[in-house]
C-alpha cells in the first residue's frame, strides 16, 4: 500500500482482503475468489476476473489499486536459464532468474531495487538501495514468471515453478515486513501454495531479523558467509562491522531448526582472498555442530570489481578439504553467466534513478 493511498490488492494479507470485500457489501466467498485470482492464477488486471460481477470489480477499482509488473526484458542463456527484468509502476527495474533442472523449476526472486549492503564482490551492491519492494511486487515476480513459463511451454499452469529462492537483488531481511508478508501469500493454500521446504531466504547476516525469520516462518535459511576471519569478512562485507562472526555464528547455532531444516552457508570463492587451505580448515570449525551444508560458489566475474575466481583445481581442493572433515559441501553450478544472471551479477542495467555508483578499488583485503 502506498503511504496515504488506496490499498494495493496484491499486497494484502487474506484477512485484510476479507475486510475490504466485506466493506463493499460482498459475501465472504467473493474474497476467496478474488484472492485466488490474485495469487493462484496471477491475474494481471481486474478485467481478467470474469467470474466476479462487473459491479464488484468496478467498486474494487474505485477503492483499491492492482499493480502488475511489466516485463521490460527477457534474456535466455545457453544453459536454459532465463532472466527477466521487470519494470515497477514507478519505473524501477528489478530482475528475477529462472533456473530449470530435472524435477525442479526454481525462481530467484528480488526483494529490493538495488541493495544497501555494499558487498564488494556483488554488482547489485554498486547500485545502492533505491527502494524496498512491496509484498505485492515480490509475489508478482512469481506470478509473472509462472504465466510466462506457461507461454514458453515450460510447464502447465497455473504454477510451473516448484521452488523459490530469495537470493536476487537486495537483502531480504533488510525488507523484513514485506518479505514476511510475501512468504505468507506464497505459502497460502488458496494461493500459489508453495511448500516451506521449497522456499529459501538468504541473508548477508542481519542477526536480529534471522531470529525473527526462524521464529515466525518454517522456510529455509541461507547465510552468505564468504569469509572465515573477521578481518576478511569486514573488508568484503560491510554488514560485518555490525555483526561479527562470533555473533553471526551464535545466531546460526540458535536458529530454530523446525521440521528438520538446516542452514545453507553460501561461500563465494575469491582467488587469493578466502580460498586457502587455512580458510577451509577454519570454515570446518565455524560450522561444526550446526545442521548445515556449504554451497561453494566460484566467483562470477563482474566488470570493475577487481576479483577473480579460483582455478577449478583450487575449488576442488577446497571442497575436498571440507568433505574429508564431514562437512556437506557442494560446488554450485554457475547458471546464466552469459546473460549476467549468475550469483552476484544482477544489476538491472539502465535502472531508473541513476547510474550505478563506482565499484570499489580492488583490495588486498588483508595480509595473509
Amino acid at each position: 500500500m502506498a503511504r496515504g493511498g488506496p490499498p494495493e490488492l496484491r499486497s494484502l494479507a487474506r484477512p485484510e482482503l476479507d475486510e475490504l470485500v466485506a466493506g463493499l457489501g460482498e459475501k465472504p466467498y467473493r474474497a476467496r475468489q478474488l484472492f485466488r485470482w490474485l495469487h493462484e492464477k496471477g491475474a494481471a488486471s481486474l478485467s481478467e476476473m470474469t467470474d466476479l460481477p462487473a459491479g464488484f470489480r468496478e467498486r474494487l477499482a474505485a477503492v483499491s489499486t492492482l499493480v502488475t509488473l511489466e516485463r521490460a526484458a527477457e534474456q535466455r542463456s545457453t544453459d536454459g536459464t532465463v532472466k527477466w527484468t521487470w519494470r515497477t509502476a514507478d519505473g524501477r527495474l528489478v530482475e528475477s532468474v529462472y533456473m530449470p533442472e530435472p524435477g525442479r523449476k526454481t525462481l530467484c526472486v528480488s526483494t529490493q531495487a538495488g541493495c544497501a549492503m555494499g558487498c564488494t564482490f556483488c554488482m547489485t551492491g554498486t547500485l545502492g538501495l533505491l527502494r524496498n519492494l512491496t509484498a505485492g511486487e515480490i509475489v508478482d515476480q512469481v506470478a509473472r514468471a509462472n504465466r510466462r513459463l506457461v507461454e514458453l511451454g515450460e510447464g502447465k499452469g497455473p504454477r510451473p515453478l516448484t521452488n523459490l529462492v530469495f537470493m536476487g537483488m537486495g537483502e531480504p531481511l533488510h525488507n523484513y515486513a514485506a518479505v514476511k508478508a510475501a512468504l505468507d501469500l506464497l505459502l497460502c493454500e488458496d494461493g500459489p501454495n508453495f511448500s516451506h521446504r521449497h522456499v529459501t531466504v538468504s541473508t548477508s547476516g542481519l542477526v536480529p531479523a534471522m531470529r525473527r525469520l526462524g521464529e515466525e516462518t518454517e522456510v529455509k535459511l541461507a547465510v552468505s558467509l564468504n569469509a572465515t576471519t573477521d578481518e576478511v569478512r569486514r573488508a568484503i562485507m560491510p554488514v560485518h562491522a555490525r555483526w561479527p562472526l562470533a555473533e553471526l555464528m551464535e545466531a546460526c547455532r540458535t536458529f530454530p531448526m523446525k521440521r528438520g531444516r538446516r542452514i545453507t552457508f553460501e561461500y563465494v570463492l575469491l582467488r587469493g582472498v578466502n580460498d586457502s587451505d587455512e580458510d577451509a580448515d577454519r570454515l570446518v570449525r565455524l560450522v561444526r555442530g550446526i545442521p548445515a551444508k556449504v554451497n561453494l560458489i566460484p566467483y562470477n566475474a563482474s566488470p570493475g570489481l577487481g576479483y577473480e575466481a579460483p582455478s577449478p583445481e583450487r575449488v576442488a581442493a577446497f571442497q575436498e578439504r571440507l568433505v574429508r572433515r564431514d562437512v556437506t559441501a557442494v560446488v554450485r553450478k554457475n547458471r546464466g553467466r552469459d546473460i549476467a544472471a549468475a550469483c552476484g551479477q544482477l544489476a538491472a542495467a539502465g535502472e531508473a534513478g541513476g547510474a550505478p555508483r563506482p565499484a570499489p578499488e580492488p583490495r588486498s583485503v588483508v595480509d595473509r
